[in-house]
């Protein structure tokens, strides 16, 4: 028997996906299935979108993904109770056949997203298997290593990404996106319709995709933020077999969830193998079919005001204050970017933008050991100049930084607390995937593609 530790294969193996027997919410059970899902963990506004997702039903998900008590452990034990309770009173109920899923979200402007749910085989970096692009927080992962084992269960899936054989399906992104060029027109959507599987090739994982999205559902809900979502299960052992038979050959990149990768590969390490922790919970989805939007993380940081802020960059940014609209304030942001590093600090009613700094600076903090593409991220030349050096903030600390994707909750928050909200340019696709290739890793938070699966439609029990 292999014992952990986990010795590398001595051949090449690629994307190992697996039905698993999938728990969901009863729908009689609950309010709505709307009303029982969230955000991934870490797009949560805290605390203000916790409480409002706490108050949708005492069911919602969130309540398992970010429970809430005075300690870790206390946090930990409280899930996995709410886990028991849901599972003996029926709240949550596995599905009687192991199955791969396919996922669909689509939004009120047309974008349509495709993928499918299953359970992946956890891999190393080295393995080039699943790449990683950004670093992670040591704390972030022990959080959810914990919460993993209490519950013993993957509560929601990450975000890989994969290119497959066919061609874009009408009505998906047409901006910046894994497998797209950047353009001007990124984030945006265009066109109304759905792919086919005919287009996606005769016995591709595409084509079991599109033939299985043809049928009824057998869920369907929207959520308030009026992205409709819809989940199938594909148990028939021909169409498994083709989408593994497809994927066998394939590299993933991993698109949201980095710590929770880095959870399953610790859980993994941590039981010996075969087990259950060799694999872990993914929604794959072919971004030449269905391109990502890339967006850009911001940052909020507690008890800096922003004139102190800008006091300590004096003579090492340019600084313009703005006295403009959230949206042309953006595009400042946008213009200044397309020339080097620039930032975007708000907080005190106004926006300020900084570009142009000072090269000697950036020589004497920014790590020469890199990539010249590395060394150039406005992320890099935050975290390792203005973070580390200028503002003497320590990047892990949830007491001085938090990380937000929501541009205007981020400024609204530091305009309440007064802090200084850190907006941030999404940074070029191409980038994050050449130097994932070289396995060099982006700063913590680098990006946020999306859109990103909904949290409460289908779940990972590792004993069921």
């Amino acid at each position: 028997m292999k014992t952990a530790g986990h010795s590398e294969a001595t051949t090449r193996r690629g994307l190992e996906l697996t039905p698993f027997r999938g728990l969901r919410y009863d729908p009689d059970r609950v309010g709505s299935l709307a009303s029982v899902t969230s955000p991934p963990y870490d797009v949560v506004v805290r605390p203000d979108g916790l409480h409002h997702l706490e108050s949708a039903d005492p069911h919602n998900i969130v309540r398992l993904i970010l429970p809430q008590a005075g300690t870790p452990s206390a946090r930990t034990e409280q899930a996995a109770d709410t886990l028991r309770r849901w599972l003996a009173e029926g709240i949550l109920v596995a599905d009687p056949d192991p199955g791969l899923y396919v996922y669909e979200q689509q939004d009120g402007d047309g974008m349509l997203q495709r993928g499918i749910i299953g359970t992946l085989r956890v891999t190393e970096p080295a393995e080039g298997v699943v790449l990683p692009h950004e670093d992670v927080m040591p704390p972030v992962v022990a959080d959810r290593a914990a919460l993993m084992r209490a519950t013993r269960a993957n509560l929601e899936p990450l975000l890989l990404t994969y290119r497959g054989d066919g061609v874009m399906a009408s009505g998906t992104t047409a901006g910046v996106g894994i497998g797209t060029p950047a353009g001007p027109g990124a984030g945006t959507t265009a066109g109304v319709g759905v792919g086919t599987a005919a287009e996606a090739g005769t016995g591709t994982a595409a084509e079991v995709i599109e033939r299985t999205a043809s049928r009824p559902p057998l869920l369907a809900t929207t959520t308030e933020d009026g992205f409709r979502h819809r989940l199938w299960s594909i148990t028939d052992p021909v169409d498994l077999a083709r989408v593994q038979s497809d994927l066998a050959g394939r590299q993933a990149l991993i698109a949201d969830g980095h710590h929770r990768w880095a959870t399953y590969r610790r859980l993994r390490l941590e039981h010996p193998s075969p087990s259950p922790w060799d694999y872990g919970l993914v929604l794959l989805v072919d971004t030449v079919r269905y391109p990502l939007r890339v967006r850009a993380i911001h940052r909020l940081l507690h008890g800096l005001p922003v004139a102190d802020a800008l006091r300590a960059v004096d003579g090492l940014f340019r600084v313009r204050r703005l006295d403009a609209p959230l949206p042309e304030a953006l595009a400042a942001l946008a213009d200044a970017s397309c020339a080097g590093n620039a930032f975007l600090l708000a907080g005190d009613g106004a926006f300020h933008l900084l570009d142009r700094p000072d090269q000697q600076l950036l020589a004497r903090t920014v790590p020469a050991d890199r990539p010249a593409a590395w060394r150039s991220l406005d992320a890099t030349v935050l975290h390792a100049t203005l973070l580390e050096h200028v503002w003497r903030i320590p990047e892990d600390s949830p007491a001085h930084i938090a990380y937000i994707h929501d541009t205007a909750a981020t400024v609204e928050k530091a305009e309440r607390d007064g802090g200084t909200a850190v907006l941030m340019h999404p940074v070029r696709e191409e980038v994050v995937r050449d130097l994932a290739r070289q396995g060099v890793t982006m700063p913590r938070k680098s990006t946020s593609f999306g859109p990103k699966p909904a949290s409460g439609l289908v779940l990972r029990a590792l004993e069921i």
